[in-house]
């Protein structure tokens, strides 16, 4: 409730300094909350998804439908003009959710079908992040520091949430694989500086308070409201360079180009060894415990084609990512997608879009190694999975129609190889449909 209460507490100081106001000034609509720096919004994602084929038989699986869905409310308050606190503003987003995703039917649980699953608790009201930001310098120079989740601010693309697989959706699947990188909607204590370089170049770096045995429990994290340092065990270092340059002659064509690494000193579980140095998948050990880990990523769009007169959006993006883990600590070692996103490509139609993207995952050779050998010498995997690892991807493509101002239904269908990571498990074509609704 401590969320809900900022945000009101945001709109009493707004409606006070209305009230001082003279009489032909008292604006009342959520218009005029934004011209006096408050920015409240509200929006809602549902994702149903259904089975075309049957999943693998004789492993417990079962042809269903999945649905899954999120809502999120937050405010942002630019202190400046509602306060004349020069360059703070104040950022805070609620999450609520609901549903299980179709993917877990057919065996997969590394990467939903549906991005929207998973994190908030099962509580009416999760606190996402809460943090103060201040721009120095003409705003050439950004400052954050509060509750901030890290797959936010680093490896993102806000292209990427027009698709529905978890594999694009918000970031590369892959970057969530370690649990210092805190993804939507968890967060963690952080600080982060943002330096506009130039006009087309600009970098960033920050910290993040890892808790890498804490933020995914229920006893610890559930609601977002646990601000203890107590499972703190580490930090997150990231870097980012982005590029922004504009092609044509006109300069008509946007790109955004973005060259990332993050080192963590938190301590890990190994995926395939014990701490005796055996086999994980060959004993009874726990897993060795490895102290640091690293990521480094590429991600690409380009607009190459613009549909005149059609808007600010329309034309034809295209989209890349190349992200690598160390193979040494997570169980995905690579990750690598390409796409493109047309919007506008109708006169009549200036808003709708329809996307396509394919991804394709690599699971570290040692964990292939030692799950490999596991089935030879026993006929199974003892505890980790129904058949070994190695390798799968995600094609996705959609249409999404525009039916009114923040109002969109978008038919989705997505063809999984090998779910799971494994080559054992059926192949699964998913027919869905996504609808986004939101009041900024």
């Amino acid at each position: 409730m401590f969320g809900l209460g900022l945000v009101a507490g945001y709109i009493g100081l707004v409606q006070m300094r209305l009230a001082h106001a003279d009489s032909g000034t008292v604006l009342t609509s959520l218009a005029s909350l934004r011209d006096h720096g408050v920015m409240l919004h509200v929006q809602h994602t549902n994702e149903m998804q259904a089975m075309i084929n049957a999943p693998t038989p004789d492993q417990g699986l079962k042809k269903g439908v999945g649905n899954v869905g999120i809502a999120t409310y937050g405010a942002d308050i630019d202190w400046e003009r509602l306060a004349g606190a020069g360059g703070i503003s104040t950022h805070i987003v609620l999450a609520s959710g609901y549903g299980s995703p179709t993917s877990h039917k057919f065996g997969d649980y590394l990467t939903p079908s549906q991005a929207t699953y998973g994190g908030v608790g099962n509580v009416v009201i999760h606190l996402v992040s809460a943090y103060v930001e201040k721009s120095m310098l003409y705003d050439r120079v950004n400052a954050a520091v509060g509750r901030m989740t890290f797959l936010s601010d680093f490896s993102a693309n806000p292209l990427y949430c027009n698709f529905m697989n978890a594999s694009f959706c918000g970031n590369p699947r892959t970057a969530a694989d370690n649990k210092a990188h805190a993804a939507f909607p968890m967060s963690n204590w952080a600080t982060r500086a943002r330096v506009q370089i130039s006009d087309v170049l600009t970098a960033q770096a920050g910290v993040y308070l890892t808790e890498t045995e804490a933020i995914y429990t229920h006893h610890q994290t559930r609601t977002g409201f646990k601000f203890n340092g107590a499972t703190i065990d580490g930090m997150a270092l990231p870097v980012e360079l982005a590029w922004s340059p504009r092609w044509g002659e006109k300069r008509e064509l946007p790109g955004r180009y973005k060259l990332g690494f993050v080192y963590d000193t938190a301590r890990h579980d190994s995926p395939f060894q014990t701490g005796s140095g055996q086999s994980l998948y060959l004993t009874d050990g726990t897993p060795r415990r490895l102290k640091g880990s690293w990521s480094t990523w590429v991600m690409a769009d380009q607009m190459v084609w613009r549909f005149q007169g059609r808007g600010r959006d329309a034309g034809l993006t295209v989209l890349g990512v190349a992200y690598w883990n160390s193979p040494r600590t997570q169980l995905r070692k690579a990750q690598y997608s390409l796409g493109f996103l047309m919007r506008g490509m109708m006169k009549s139609r200036p808003a709708d879009a329809i996307g396509l993207n394919a991804s394709w995952v690599q699971v570290s050779r040692s964990v292939v190694h030692a799950q490999r050998e596991a089935v030879r010498r026993h006929g199974k995997l003892p505890r980790h999975g129904r058949f070994p690892q190695d390798g799968g991807g995600v094609i996705e493509a959609f249409y999404q129609m525009h039916v009114w101002r923040g109002v969109s239904i978008a038919p989705d269908l997505q063809y999984y190889i090998n779910p799971g990571l494994q080559p054992g498990l059926r192949n699964q074509l998913l027919l869905g449909v996504k609808t986004h609704i939101e009041f900024i």
